[in-house]
C-alpha cells in the first residue's frame, strides 16, 4: 500500500543530530531538541558546551532565493557588529542543507545561540538599547533591497484581509471593522510624502519573542524570516505596538517608548513624517500578521485559529490600538 502524502511534517530530532553531526562535523555526542513547530521548525542542537539552532523551513514557505537573501542581509549585519543569530556553515562551505520531507523538499539552516533569556517586560534602559540597535540595522540597510518580499499596501492589507475572509462571517461586526480600516488605511498609505520618509530592509518582527537578553544585559535579535524592503518606520512602528500589547499601565507603556525613541534617535533621526505614520502603520502590522495566522492554517495555527480567537484578536488588540491612537474609521 502506498503513504499517503502529508502536507506537515516533523523531523525525527534523533536523525536530524545525525544528518547535522556529519554535516557540520559534530561530535558523536551531540543532541538535537525540537524547540517549536511553529510557522518554521526549531531544533536546539548541543555540541558539548556549544549551542546553536536548526531551522527548517516549512515546505514553500520561502523559496531557496528567499533564504539565500535572508542569510546575506544577516552576514551583513555580522560582519558589521550588529548582535544577531547567524548563519553557520557546514564543513563543505555550505549555508542551506535540503532536506526530503515526507511532503516535499524543505530547507534547512544552522544558526549561531542567541544568548540569554526571552523576557516578556524589561527595563526603560534595555528598550532604549534596543532601539539603538535598531537604528544602527536601518542605518546600514537604507536604500538596500533584498530580492524578496516588498511591504506595500497591497500585500499588508488587501492580501492579508483575502487570507482572513473565509474565518470571519462576512456580516460581522469584526469583518465590517475590517474593511472599513482598510479603506482608511489604503487611503492613508496613498498620501505618504516619501521623499520625507526612509526605506530600506526591515525586520518586521522585533519584539520580545525574537530577542534574547544576557545577564549583562546584552541583546541578540534573532528570526529574520519576515524580512524585506519597505518603510523602514514601520519596525518602529511594530515595537511600539508590541510595547502596548504588553505593558497594560499607559505611564508605563509611555516611558519604555520613549525611552525605545530616544535610544533610536541617539542614532538617527525619525522624521516628523515617519512618526505621524507610526499609529497606522501599527494597524497595518496587524492586518497582516491576521494573514499570517490565516494563511498557514493547515499547518500551523490550526492549534489555536478559528472565529472566536479572531474576533478576540481583533477586539483586543487591534480596536484597542486604534481607540489608543483616536484613529476613528467610517
Amino acid at each position: 500500500m502506498p503513504t499517503f502524502p502529508v502536507t506537515s511534517s516533523i523531523l525525527s530530532s534523533a536523525h536530524l543530530g545525525q544528518f547535522l553531526q556529519k554535516k557540520y562535523g559534530l561530535r558523536d555526542n551531540t543532541s538535537c531538541q525540537l524547540l517549536k513547530a511553529g510557522v518554521n521548525h526549531s531544533y536546539l542542537v548541543t555540541d558539548g558546551t556549544q549551542k546553536a539552532i536548526f531551522r527548517i523551513y516549512s515546505l514553500n514557505w520561502r523559496t531557496e532565493t528567499e533564504v539565500r537573501e535572508e542569510l546575506r542581509l544577516l552576514t551583513l549585519l555580522q560582519e558589521n557588529g550588529l548582535p544577531v543569530s547567524y548563519p553557520l556553515a557546514d564543513v563543505a562551505g555550505t549555508f542551506i542543507q535540503e532536506l526530503d520531507a515526507p511532503e516535499g523538499k524543505r530547507f534547512g539552516v544552522l544558526f549561531s545561540f542567541a544568548e540569554g533569556e526571552k523576557l516578556l517586560t524589561f527595563s526603560e534602559e534595555l528598550h532604549s538599547t534596543i532601539g539603538q540597535i535598531m537604528a544602527r540595522f536601518h542605518q546600514l540597510t537604507h536604500n538596500l533591497k533584498l530580492n524578496r518580499v516588498s511591504y506595500t499596501p497591497q500585500l499588508m492589507l488587501v492580501d492579508s484581509l483575502a487570507f482572513v475572509k473565509p474565518f470571519l462571517p462576512a456580516d460581522s461586526a469584526e469583518m465590517n471593522f475590517l474593511y472599513t480600516t482598510q479603506r482608511y488605511l489604503l487611503d492613508e498609505f496613498s498620501k505618504i510624502d516619501r521623499t520625507k520618509t526612509r526605506e530600506g530592509i526591515v525586520h518586521l518582527d522585533i519584539w520580545f519573542d525574537n530577542l534574547n537578553i544576557n545577564k549583562e544585559n546584552q541583546v541578540t535579535l534573532f528570526d529574520f524570516d519576515f524580512c524585506g524592503s519597505g518603510l523602514q518606520c514601520i519596525d518602529i512602528a511594530y515595537y511600539i505596538l508590541q510595547i502596548h500589547s504588553t505593558e497594560t499601565d499607559e505611564a508605563e507603556f509611555r516611558k519604555k517608548k520613549e525611552s525605545f525613541l530616544a535610544g533610536y534617535e541617539s542614532v538617527t533621526k525619525i522624521s516628523e513624517e515617519e512618526q505621524n505614520l507610526l499609529p497606522m502603520l501599527g494597524l497595518s502590522v496587524y492586518f497582516f500578521y491576521l494573514g499570517v495566522q490565516c494563511q498557514r492554517f493547515d499547518n500551523w495555527s490550526n492549534v489555536f485559529l478559528n472565529e472566536l480567537h479572531l474576533k478576540r484578536l481583533i477586539n483586543l488588540r487591534v480596536k484597542r490600538w486604534a481607540d489608543f491612537n483616536k484613529i476613528t474609521v467610517n
